[in-house]
């Protein structure tokens, strides 16, 4: 009798495990799947930068979720004129929105002529300017 109780009392955990064990595998598969979809709509819209009284013409499209301008060749805009900082100004994307600040840089950052203190949100169509460069701004989604 005890050998037969024993037996169903195995078979019981060995049940239990494995449901277990299953139930682990599906919650993570579907914890993967929801994050994968959040990943696949979480773009960044890309981001046109170009001067505009510049001889060379620097143009550049990023996609970024953060881009500094300045004068620093590691910058991920990098403009050669002595009016802008090292690291002049930052770009970055989040809530939704392309936002701009400036980075303490000697000669100022405006925006739409106005200078900027504190972070603040760019539109497509926006003309920025680091020291004496102007840059036009072009937002575009990458769908």
């Amino acid at each position: 009798m005890t050998g037969t109780i024993v037996f169903i009392l195995r078979l019981l955990l060995a049940t239990v495990l494995y449901g277990f064990l299953g139930w682990s595998i599906y919650t993570i598969w579907q914890d993967l799947r929801i994050h994968s979809t959040l990943l696949g709509t979480k773009q960044i819209p890309i981001i046109r930068l170009e001067t505009l009284n510049r001889e060379d013409g620097l143009s550049a499209e990023l996609n970024f979720p953060e881009i500094i301008i300045g004068r620093d060749p590691n910058c991920e805009f990098s403009i050669p004129d002595e009016t802008i900082s090292a690291r002049h100004a930052r770009l970055g994307y989040r809530q939704k929105q392309w936002w701009v600040e400036d980075l303490q840089s000697t000669n100022g950052t405006c925006l739409n002529g106005e200078e900027i203190k504190t972070p603040t949100v760019i539109i497509s169509g926006d003309e920025l300017r680091c020291g004496q460069v102007e840059l036009r701004i072009q937002i575009t989604s990458n769908n």
